[in-house]
């Protein structure tokens, strides 16, 4: 769906980058010399009082001094009148960019080298290259389609793309901002091969790769002299032990600052106006990074593929509405033959006999989700659920390799602050089997068993709390029931049942989001309990306890109407109680009608509430970081529009960790909404798709005017959320083949009409599946008033009459069609499960354009650097060319694949050890290299 997108252009971006702000850049440049842009901000408060002061101004001057001698630039603001704060400026000069571009391997775009240059001749020839690189632009000889033709064929697929094209040209947001373009070669830097980088684009290192390089020059400077304090590294340690405030990438101006890259985002991917277009993603990519440029890429791929389901769901919803004028049950109830049916009492002492036309509104409201097209519904859903997965896999991977993250492997993590926090205490020491450095070791009996105990527990008895409010629903709709019985006016008395459902509903909705947000508190604090060394493994674990209890907490009472309510009620001479009440019937319409009501409110509610919650609670805050500043006052008249970018900044609200695990929480609670009970409200794709079409872009807004810039992410997928999906498609067969069998009347109409019926048509259907009763055997608990009992009532069951022998007692249709339930589950469940299993076969994980593409570039990058080299060398090459390597040489692979140089320095070179230097940078992590016999 989503369309990459380029920034400006070299020359657009030298002209704006004259007119944007001028506090992003260093304020004490030389005359002559280039701008110096801010890449990173540190914050803390001056308090000389504090007893800590003095030790966390030496931390700060020794973590200072390692920044400056890696090479950094820093500045401080100078500003004095800005209260206790104080605010250090961070420039990472091109050199060591280039030189930590290289140590971590990031793969940068090379030169577009001209054809007089690649098809200079060989040592080989140029007869022996299997084919001629031309076409390096990525145009026509890139495609695979394009290597064998077929006359016809091809013809009419290139005139379908063509039309395509075409008619996807209005949704690309606006060429005057954001040009499409091919995708550049990329290669794994290296200064030796610096030739085939353009260091001098303006663009070369993107915002996020500037801001990922800084983040791990930070994450590794020492801040003390004790050099056997293995951790006294790190700007998440200094921040954490209240050394600084805050670090943070600098936004690059603000929202109405021309030339700022964050303007045009926000003006043409933020915007709502903008809503029907395809989102900027490279843009976004090259602002945020991968991580966040792969959630919106996820989120607008998921809105997209929503589309279809939304379309199919109004279709059948809207089939309901036209043809249930048509449907005989709805017109026996509503004034038919069986209009003046007399049905039994729905509860104890209150409720009196009542006419089954009173149903008739609910009935009618059922047939709107529940008529001819629920199964296909359901297995259409069922197959979209896999389709939408296994075309994620080739879509991500298609968007992974174009940012270089394709196979990514992730870096070591260090232990989190908070864990190094907790075993402050604790004297046993184990060694790091990757770092070779001592890390405190968690007693098991002590600390990590009990941690786990305490939480696992507490988790369990949320989740129980959950289950005893829908307990606490329940008894509130009994006593509704009761209490509406009692009340005389005749519009209450005709939709109880409406009144009862939507009230019920709405008070879930409230304590669901009540239970949530009480819970996402605990979650923090038993997970630290549980003392997870990385912050990965504490992310996972988080993810895990607040999806598992959110799972339980909205889906609860929805599994509870599906499956459990008006299942096990017993019958009018003997009700099946708990705590003495009667069991929960359902309503005259039945529980289908309900459960798509419990749906509609819980779901779209939510929506509602969290949208909200989720936009304005950022500003609160806000408003809390502006106190902090509320002492600070330049200059009487200055305007907000003169206040320095990393001061604006800072009043904004940090990202933090789990700033996409909440975005992700609320998409995939929604996923299992639209999968898992799907069959009972057709229209939940196409509400989602409307909240997700302005979710996506309050989201972008979101992040560019209420937080502060994130640490740019290198990930490879979208990690447990895809796994979760994934199972929730299992669940959602299983779920809407039980919903069908058990809670809609497909079953019972489908059988009825095949065997019961004369003329196979639905014609006394709503006699037969009414039992007849006599009110003399009601159940004594009732007491009910048997003065003004009919001669007999009626209750929805396949029940023997009180007339027969075996009065009460489930008879021939009753087995029947719990057979045909059960039969309908279980070709349901195969039928669709082989179809899942054919079509993940039929759509590999990774396309062969892709695989051919890949292998393509990494051939021709291998080429470019070949032939450079020979450029290079010139004569020499040619006056040795007998020892030249051929195209099939061993050595050409090796060659062309060397990314990175270990320099072995005069002296330095351990025997086998490769050349590795054993020291490290002054003021960086530790590092210890062993060699074979264990000597350090």
């Amino acid at each position: 769906m989503v369309e990459g997108m380029e920034l400006l252009s070299d020359g657009e971006v030298n002209k704006q980058i004259e007119e944007m702000d001028e506090s992003i850049y260093f304020s004490d440049v030389e005359k002559g010399e280039d701008n110096k842009l801010v890449d990173f901000v540190l914050v803390w408060e001056e308090k000389p009082s504090e007893p800590h002061w003095s030790e966390n101004k030496k931390k700060r001057d020794i973590f200072l001094q390692n920044l400056e001698s890696e090479g950094l630039e820093v500045e401080s603001d100078g500003s004095g009148g800005l209260n206790t704060l104080r605010f250090l400026k961070i420039h990472a000069p091109m050199e060591v960019l280039r030189r930590y571009a290289e140590i971590l391997k990031i793969r940068m775009p090379i030169k577009k080298f001209s054809a007089e240059m690649l098809h200079s001749e060989s040592a080989e020839g140029a007869e022996m290259l299997e084919f001629k690189l031309s076409q390096l632009d990525g145009t026509t000889h890139e495609q695979v389609g394009s290597m064998i033709r077929i006359p016809l064929f091809s013809d009419v697929t290139d005139e379908l793309k063509s039309w395509v094209e075409k008619f996807q040209e209005p949704f690309y947001p606006s060429e005057a901002v954001f040009h499409r373009g091919s995708n550049q070669y990329t290669a794994i830097y290296s200064r030796d091969k610096d030739y085939l980088f353009d260091h001098n684009d303006a663009k070369f290192f993107t915002p996020a790769t500037r801001s990922r390089i800084l983040e791990f020059l930070l994450k590794r400077k020492r801040f003390s002299e004790d050099q056997d304090d293995d951790f006294a590294f790190g700007i998440n340690k200094l921040i954490s032990d209240g050394v600084y405030l805050a670090a943070y990438p600098l936004h690059d101006g603000g929202i109405r600052s021309e030339g700022s890259q964050r303007k045009l985002l926000y003006d043409e991917w933020a915007s709502l106006k903008q809503f029907w277009k395809y989102q900027p993603l490279d843009a976004v990519r090259d602002y945020y990074g991968v991580k966040m440029g792969l959630y919106f890429a996820w989120l607008g791929y998921y809105t997209f593929m929503l589309i279809p389901p939304s379309i199919v769901g109004i279709i059948c919803f809207l089939y309901g509405v036209i043809t249930y004028s048509t449907d005989i049950p709805i017109m026996d109830i509503c004034g038919g033959s069986m209009a003046n049916t007399t049905m039994c009492p729905i509860c104890d002492e209150f409720c009196d006999y009542w006419k089954l036309e009173d149903a008739c509104k609910m009935t009618q409201a059922k047939y709107f989700f529940d008529n001819g097209t629920t199964v296909f519904f359901a297995i259409f859903m069922s197959l979209w659920g896999v389709i939408f997965l296994e075309f994620w896999k080739r879509y991500s991977a298609e968007i992974t390799h174009r940012w270089d993250v394709f196979g990514y492997d992730p870096e070591e993590e260090h232990p989190r602050p908070e864990y190094l926090a907790e075993l402050r205490d604790v004297e046993e020491r184990t060694i790091n089997f990757i770092t070779q450095t001592s890390e405190p070791k968690p007693p098991f009996w002590k600390m990590k068993l009990p941690g786990i105990l305490i939480s696992w527990t507490s988790v369990l008895m949320f989740i129980m709390l959950a289950l005893i409010t829908v307990i606490a629903i329940i008894l509130y709709r009994m006593s509704m029931v009761a209490a509406l019985a009692a009340v005389n006016d005749s519009t209450i008395k005709s939709n109880w049942s409406l009144f009862i459902s939507m009230t019920g509903a709405g008070i879930n909705l409230v304590l669901i989001l009540i239970f949530n947000y009480i819970y996402e508190f605990l979650a923090f604090w038993l997970t630290e309990k549980e003392l997870h060394r990385t912050q990965t493994s504490f992310d996972d674990a988080l993810t895990l306890k607040i999806y598992l209890f959110q799972f339980v907490n909205y889906y609860v009472s929805i599994f509870y109407i599906a499956f459990v309510k008006g299942q096990f009620v017993g019958t009018p001479n003997k009700y099946i109680r708990f705590m003495d009440w009667r069991q929960e019937e359902c309503s005259p319409g039945g529980c289908f009608i309900e459960l798509c009501i419990q749906l509609a409110i819980i779901f779209m509610g939510k929506q509602f509430l969290l949208s909200i919650m989720e936009y304005y609670m950022p500003l609160m805050w806000k408003v809390f970081n502006m106190l902090k500043l509320a002492g600070w006052k330049s200059d009487e008249t200055r305007k907000e529009e003169a206040t320095p970018q990393y001061i604006k900044d800072f009043k904004l609200v940090e990202w933090g960790h789990q700033g996409l695990f909440y975005e992700y929480l609320e998409m995939v609670i929604q996923y299992g909404f639209i999968t898992i009970f799907v069959c009972a409200f057709p229209l939940a794709p196409f509400f989602a798709f409307c909240n997700n079409v302005l979710e996506l872009r309050l989201d972008a807004k979101k992040i560019l005017v209420q937080h502060r810039r994130p640490i740019a992410q290198k990930v490879q997928s979208i990690g447990v959320w895809f796994d979760i999906m994934e199972t929730l498609g299992r669940i959602s067969i299983i779920t809407n083949a039980f919903i069908i069998a058990l809670t809609s009347e497909f079953i019972p109409k489908t059988l009825y009409r095949a065997v019961y019926s004369m003329d196979g048509s639905l014609t006394g259907y709503v006699d037969f599946t009414l039992s007849k009763f006599d009110p003399v055997d009601l159940d004594p608990a009732s007491q009910a008033n048997l003065t003004t009992a009919p001669a007999f009532c009626r209750y929805p069951d396949y029940k023997s009459s009180y007339e027969e022998e075996n009065k009460y007692q489930n008879n021939a249709q009753f087995w029947h069609i719990w057979f045909a339930r059960l039969l309908f589950v279980v070709i349901f469940e195969n039928v669709v499960a082989i179809t899942i299993m054919a079509i993940k076969l039929a759509i590999p994980d990774i396309s062969a354009k892709l695989k051919y593409r890949i292998r393509r570039e990494a051939y021709i990058t291998k080429e470019i650097i070949i032939r450079t080299e020979r450029m290079k060398t010139g004569a020499n090459v040619r006056s040795k060319s007998d020892s030249a390597p051929t195209l099939n040489s061993p050595d050409i692979h090796s060659d062309a694949e060397t990314t990175f140089t270990h320099r072995r320095q005069t002296g330095g070179g351990v025997e086998g050890g490769g050349g590795l230097e054993r020291s490290s940078s002054t003021g960086d992590v530790k590092l210890i290299i062993k060699d074979e016999a264990g000597r350090s």
